[in-house]
């Protein structure tokens, strides 16, 4: 499966660096930002205006390194019920490149600001604003188009406010990943204490958060991965978010994958957002009237099942689309799922990796978009270059 990285824009003005030991060893990198006192103002004139900003824009379709570049953009008037976010993280995440690309379902129409979800901290208000003050922090919810900017103008409305305490890299992915994860786990199977559940694509952040979610739970998980140098260590880090059993796709090639079980229980329900073998490994576990649900499709290889996992074992083939669940009039429930999820990183039920900065300008955001998403698996080594942008890279 090609691993998926997360990199999240900052603005240049305001950050320290820090690095830590843990890039060497492809964790995630950590973003520490450093406010200055004369950080929150409001201009004394009858209209309020933005700041200026600088933004990550594709002005057509087309590969994601050399369709964006990174733009002034000048400063507009807050209207009434707008709020001006500084943007501190949003991630890259492969349907972001999807977008750029041309090829998701819903895409903004071009000119557009890449981006869909992300942290930021409020920077000024309009008028007839309450309930949210300056400097405090917000996230997009449910998310919104445009995140990779510095700055973000965007009615009330989409915005909900979170504590300042929580770490960085969680709040500007948790809209689309742990949600993405929570709602899984409960929407297709009635999952008990006890019950396992098995999933390839382990080691992306929704299969992180699937095992972190699952051991909270008591469900037992069995996490499929695919064959790379330092297997070993990837299933050791498996295994401290709490994953139960952890196999290489080659380790798989057995007639009866069951045995490997133990006391495992079979699964009932099992997530597959690779395809192809991968997705085919997912099934052999099931049990016997069970579900797989695909949510992605990284190998770019279909979902062949055979005759008798149909008729034999009557299972079923469930999809799942984030941005279709949110269709629906689903702010509140979006918004109380969230809080939950929050609650859970505040009591260190779910937790975050260490990280390294990068510092990005207009060419190297290219090689990162390149490079995020290759299917070699490589980390992104830690660059140190003037710029506009810093990045958050998660390497997995």
């Amino acid at each position: 499966m090609a691993s998926v990285r997360l990199v999240a824009l900052k603005a240049l003005h305001g950050w320290s660096i820090m690095s830590s030991s843990s890039l060497c060893n492809h964790s995630h990198s950590l973003l520490r930002h450093r406010t200055p006192h004369h950080a929150f103002s409001i201009r004394p004139f009858s209209a309020i205006m933005s700041p200026p900003s600088t933004a990550v824009l594709y002005d057509h379709h087309g590969p994601p390194d050399t369709v964006t570049r990174v733009v002034e953009v000048p400063p507009v008037e807050l209207k009434e019920t707008d709020v001006c976010v500084k943007m501190l993280a949003a991630p890259i995440n492969p349907s972001d490149i999807n977008r750029i690309e041309g090829v998701y379902p819903v895409r903004p129409q071009v000119p557009s600001v890449g981006g869909y979800e992300g942290v930021g901290q409020v920077h000024s208000l309009g008028s007839a604003i309450k309930g949210i003050s300056p400097g405090d922090w917000v996230i997009p919810s449910p998310p919104s188009s445009g995140t990779w900017q510095t700055y973000v103008i965007k009615d009330q409305s989409v915005w909900h406010k979170i504590d300042k305490d929580t770490p960085i890299e969680y709040a500007a992915t948790i809209t689309v990943n742990p949600l993405t994860a929570l709602l899984m786990l409960e929407d297709f199977a009635s999952l008990k204490s006890g019950d396992a559940i098995v999933q390839n694509g382990a080691t992306s952040i929704v299969g992180q958060c699937i095992i972190q979610l699952a051991r909270n739970r008591g469900i037992r998980s069995i996490n499929i991965i695919r064959d790379r140098a330092g297997s070993d260590k990837v299933k050791e880090k498996l295994k401290k978010l709490g994953a139960d059993e952890v196999y290489t796709e080659s380790q798989l090639e057995v007639k009866n994958v069951k045995a490997l079980l133990a006391n495992i229980p079979e699964p009932a329900l099992g997530f597959n957002c690779v395809g192809g073998n991968a997705a085919s490994l997912v099934l052999k576990f099931l049990r016997q009237g069970g579900t797989m649900v695909t949510y992605g499709g990284m190998s770019k290889k279909p979902i062949t099942v055979s005759t008798s996992s149909f008729i034999f074992k009557d299972l079923s083939l469930r999809g799942f689309w984030l941005q279709k669940w949110m269709t629906s009039d689903k702010a509140k429930e979006c918004r109380k799922l969230i809080d939950y999820l929050l609650s859970l990183r505040e009591k260190k039920d779910i937790t975050c990796d260490d990280s390294c900065i990068l510092e990005i300008d207009d060419q190297l955001l290219k090689i990162v978009i390149s490079v995020a998403f290759s299917e070699t698996g490589s980390c992104l080594r830690q660059y140190s270059m003037r710029s506009v942008f810093l990045s958050h890279v998660i390497c997995l």
